[in-house]
């Protein structure tokens, strides 16, 4: 089965109104890197983590019907897109005429495999120096090929452990588990902030169904707390 690592930088972290401005990827050991033009302003938040101004993609071409998507949705067709919070990727792809037949997320893996909660924090440079990875190459954070770098680091770490649980057919539940609910197992977030959820549903089921109530009102992306939340007041 062929692997596809992918990272994209946007105009914003709204799949609903935002575009792509870089899209990297790695198949077959090669990188693709390109920048586009987006439809919209990048907005200045999204410049100071990336780095990519308007001036700098204002002769770029647009992402859709370019070469390079149609090249990219072809790989797809015949590949597994691996991306950190991959749902991000995959809307933002969509968003652009892209279609992803299938996805491993490394973040909600990791989330998954960490069975009792005890990594502090699950994004990508986090998990990259929590996981003792090290490389070849120098890596400047949100820089979408040193992202794709760091991405297929911590995927083989995360790809040898779901071996060793599940067998021959490892990637197949990797698949699974990545796009299906996964239970959360401790607040990241809030006065709660560190402390299982299991036990705050012992003492504070209000505060469970407070935010519940939140996550339902703003649901993109939430897919995992509302799930956990709704088997926690069941």
């Amino acid at each position: 089965m062929n692997i596809l690592f992918l990272d994209t930088e946007a105009t914003g972290n709204d799949t609903k109104t935002d575009r792509l401005c870089q899209v990297c990827y790695k198949y077959n050991k090669q990188f693709f890197t390109e920048y586009f033009k987006p439809p919209v302003p990048i907005s200045i938040k999204a410049m100071s983590i990336t780095h990519i101004t308007n001036e700098m993609v204002a002769d770029k071409p647009a992402f859709i019907g370019s070469p390079y998507a149609q090249d990219l949705e072809k790989k797809l067709s015949d590949a597994v897109l691996v991306a950190h919070n991959a749902p991000f990727d995959v809307g933002m792809l969509k968003a652009e005429g892209t279609e992803v037949p299938q996805y491993i997320c490394t973040l909600k893996l990791s989330r998954f495999l960490d069975d009792k909660g005890v990594i502090p924090e699950y994004n990508q440079q986090f998990l990259r120096y929590y996981l003792g990875l090290s490389f070849d190459v120098p890596i400047v954070p949100h820089d979408a090929e040193s992202d794709v770098i760091v991405l297929e680091g911590i995927y083989d770490r995360l790809a040898a452990e779901c071996q060793k649980r599940f067998g021959d057919e490892y990637i197949e539940k990797m698949i699974e588990i990545s796009t299906n609910p996964l239970m959360m197992k401790r607040f990241t977030f809030g006065k709660y902030n560190g402390e299982l959820i299991e036990d705050i549903a012992k003492k504070d089921k209000g505060y469970l169904e407070w935010l519940l109530k939140a996550k339902r009102e703003n649901p993109d992306g939430e897919e995992d707390w509302i799930f956990t939340l709704e088997s926690y007041l069941s």
